[in-house]
């Protein structure tokens, strides 16, 4: 492996007993495989364990590491299960670090490809593929835009974490799109690319909720890092055909203004909202120009 191409992945899993052999699977089988691999079972009380141990008896690039949490399943707690893998990985020599979910999976060439867009781009910042959540039976293409990349399968070029400082633990959630805020400021490039997809084998935020649960809680961690209104519900507008169709946005709105009503804290820099409603508004203009 050239040193252009070394990248690191850090996973934290808890109770994906279900899903996390067909993570593995897809990652062991890359044509240019992870420097290492650090997963970080968050607390897990189901067969999680048991299952990476396995794998990582015959696979010298996995690492387990096993972490308390909370009983209950909790965004923070997720993002301090990463920084516990963070440390293991930070001496080594690598140019890219993925974030990587525990109930996904992806062709043998996926790191190679997202790699490759890297190398063409010196200012791409964050990348990944398209996502395709596992609803109804069924994968569908998740509404999206080129300028996010799922919080699930984000690949970052080290520098470009590095200058965000990594992610910001929030209780709700939302350090994914906070990260993709702070790479911005720093003047970083955000890219999805649709000739890449992902398979997510359940809905997205639904691992301990329904899915209206978590349309509801979508528009408080919305609010919680400082959305503007106005592009909320023009945002909730344009994935009014998400499923589950228009319920799913209405779920969405209502938690966003149980929020401002409530006044709910925010747990992100007043410069960070600062710059992402400037953001969001020319984001606005251009559309409707």
């Amino acid at each position: 492996m050239n040193k252009q191409s070394r990248y690191v992945l850090i996973t934290a899993a808890r109770n994906e007993e279900a899903f996390i052999e067909k993570t593995i699977t897809s990652v062991i089988s890359q044509t240019i495989l992870p420097l290492k691999w650090i997963i970080v079972s968050d607390g897990s009380t189901d067969l999680t364990n048991e299952i990476v141990y396995q794998y990582e008896k015959t696979c010298n690039l996995i690492k387990l590491i096993r972490v308390t949490s909370d009983e209950k399943r909790n965004f923070s707690s997720k993002v301090n299960a990463f920084n516990v893998g963070y440390k293991q990985i930070k001496n080594l020599d690598y140019e890219f670090i993925g974030n990587l979910d525990a109930d996904v999976s992806f062709e043998s060439d996926y790191y190679e490809r997202i790699i490759k867009y890297f190398q063409e781009n010196p200012k791409l910042g964050i990348a990944g593929g398209i996502r395709l959540d596992y609803y109804d039976d069924k994968y569908v293409e998740i509404i999206s835009n080129q300028w996010n990349v799922c919080g699930a399968i984000q690949m970052f070029r080290r520098q470009c974490f590095e200058d965000i400082e990594g992610f910001i633990p929030l209780r709700r959630g939302g350090e994914d799109a906070v990260a993709e805020i702070k790479a911005r400021m720093c003047g970083w490039k955000i890219m999805s690319f649709p000739d890449i997809i992902i398979l997510h084998h359940r809905t997205t935020g639904t691992a301990d909720k329904s899915i209206l649960t978590s349309r509801f809680n979508k528009g408080i961690v919305n609010y919680t890092i400082g959305y503007h209104p106005l592009y909320e519900i023009i945002r909730c507008v344009y994935h009014i055909r998400k499923n589950p169709c228009i319920i799913g946005s209405c779920f969405e709105l209502i938690g966003f203004f149980w929020a401002v009503f409530r006044r709910q804290n925010r747990e992100v820099p007043t410069h960070v909202v600062s710059y992402l409603r400037t953001f969001q508004i020319n984001r606005l203009k251009s559309f409707f120009n």
